[in-house]
């Protein structure tokens, strides 16, 4: 599902040519059905047609228009979500196992930027963990030890992170860390594809995956592609209503892009444990008259989607934290948000889906390292739908089972019960002469709560406040002019129109007075 229902820009989309793909017009036939074309379904539909199987990928935006084009593209096996607690919820072994996926997804994207000639500015570089002002290093200590177990042997202690304008004090050096221009990559990888009789439809809006013997692929426009395996690669999966939605969470991350001197920051990834944490990255760029200069991409201040933090506003918290460390910051040339999929149990999900036929797949709960977690999807998938065995499908198992993070689980699940609750509570407004322009807010009408959105000229535009996937209310999200769902993470444009998963549908019209249920799901 594609996401531009933001009014900022990232640098990826300022900087990329984006191939045109048409939509499907024609009923069709694959081995593989692929849903979603960013860093999961790309790199799956490449590795693929690598093994000769037949392949479509359908997306309803263009390539890369969903979370693909709003990420910093950190390339890390700097696991976030620590190996320390990885090893203590899922054994050392399964420590072992993340680590070794993770490098070799890196050396995998190198390996394909190099093979199929793709111009996009990968480069190898150190990575540092670094903890927050105040905190203790014992954290690094022990994630130090994890490291090592894990096999990630090369990762050492050092006084501090290669700045010049703070000291981070000690600090963990992780070497052989990647970086690239996302889009560059994804576009690249994509027409290598197509080069070898692959099929990419964009504009195409899937509106029911069917599991069976074959799966089938319906789309908004009534066309269907019959597959014998479907892949799922939406960020959040489309065909899922509860058994992966109940095992993750979907939080939104910001990012700024801030132009400074060339070379003033050391080219490196730059990670801290705060909670939010902070990621920053360098890239280079040049402006319109041809300036070589370098933006300092900054990125952190997550919150769970639809649920904005009460003090601040998530830029300008970012934005605060940048400057304080880095004063040669300049103009502020780029800002973003994208969504990531938090699993309760760290580990991303990957594989057959739970309830559905054998041939039916997915690719979700990226934890923000989705460049890895989609290049590890397209190695595991590819092996699991040629039918040869891979040890990490074990690890990344949808259905599996995580005693460890029952309280993760219940606190998760908990937050999305208290949301229901907002069925029983009135409007945020009484009435709508109290929404300004270009905003949006929440009204009851007796039974019915009505999503109300005033366009910047004055007119209204209501739709019904019910999220059409599991019926959660939706919330007003001022930064990004979008309807998000507080519960798994739906999101809606202004207007109404579905913009990102798990609902594959619209927003819908408003309902009288009695028809207005709260859905049997809940």
């Amino acid at each position: 599902m594609n996401d531009h229902s933001g009014e900022h820009e990232s640098l990826w989309m300022a900087t990329e040519i984006v191939p045109h793909f048409p939509p499907l017009n024609e009923d069709t036939t694959a081995d593989v059905c692929i849903v979603g074309a960013g860093i999961a379904g790309i790199s799956t539909a490449y590795m693929l047609s690598l093994e000769g199987k037949s392949v479509v990928v359908l997306d309803d935006g263009d390539i890369g228009s969903g979370e693909t084009e709003r990420t910093t593209s950190h390339l890390s096996n700097a696991f976030d979500d620590r190996y320390c607690e990885v090893a203590r919820m899922h054994g050392e072994h399964a420590a072992q196992l993340i680590a070794d996926s993770h490098s070799t997804a890196i050396a995998r994207i190198e390996a394909n930027a190099v093979k199929e000639k793709i111009n996009c500015e990968f480069e190898r570089l150190d990575g540092f963990l670094f903890v927050a002002p105040g905190e203790s290093t014992a954290i690094l200590e022990r994630e130090l030890e994890a490291c090592h177990r894990a096999g990630l042997m090369d990762v050492e202690w050092v006084e501090s992170a290669p700045i010049n304008s703070f000291n981070t004090g000690p600090c963990l050096r992780f070497p052989r860390q990647g970086q690239m221009h996302p889009t560059k990559y994804l576009h690249g990888l994509a027409q290598a594809f197509v080069r070898r009789g692959g099929r990419i439809y964009c504009g195409t809006h899937v509106a029911k995956i069917e599991s069976g013997d074959p799966g089938r692929v319906r789309t908004s426009s009534s066309r269907t592609v019959e597959a014998s395996s479907v892949v799922v690669a939406t960020n959040s999966p489309v065909n899922d209503k509860v058994a992966i939605h109940t095992k993750q969470a979907p939080y939104r991350t910001y990012v700024i892009g801030a132009r400074i001197p060339r070379d003033s920051v050391r080219r490196a990834l730059y990670w801290d444990t705060l909670d939010p944490y902070h990621y920053v990255r360098l890239q280079r760029n040049n402006d319109a008259f041809g300036e070589e200069y370098d933006v300092l991409v900054v990125g952190g201040e997550d919150h769970k989607t639809g649920q904005l933090p009460e003090l601040g506003t998530p830029f300008a918290n970012l934005e605060n934290w940048a400057r304080h460390r880095f004063p040669m910051m300049q103009d502020i040339e780029f800002r973003w948000s994208g969504q990531v999929m938090e699993p309760t149990d760290g580990l991303a999900f990957i594989g057959r889906n739970p309830g559905d036929t054998d041939n039916i797949y997915i690719c979700t709960g990226d934890s923000g390292q989705g460049m890895t977690h989609g290049t590890i999807a397209s190695i595991l998938l590819t092996d699991l739908i040629a039918g040869r065995p891979n040890e990490w499908s074990t690890v990344y198992d949808p259905s599996r089972v995580t005693m460890k993070s029952v309280g993760e689980f219940a606190r998760e699940n908990l937050n999305v019960a208290r949301k229901y609750g907002q069925w029983l509570l009135p409007g945020e407004v009484r009435t709508v002469d109290e929404i300004p322009p270009d905003s949006g807010a929440i009204i009851r009408r007796g039974m019915v709560k009505v999503a109300v959105y005033r366009s910047k000229n004055g007119e209204l535009y209501e739709k019904s406040a019910t999220c059409p996937h599991l019926g959660c209310i939706l919330q007003w999200n001022n930064i990004e002019k979008s309807w998000d769902c507080p519960c798994h993470g739906s999101r809606f444009e202004k207007f109404g129109a579905v913009v990102n998963g798990p609902s594959i549908h619209d927003m819908k019209a408003v309902k009288s007075h009695f028809e207005e249920e709260v859905p049997r799901e809940q």
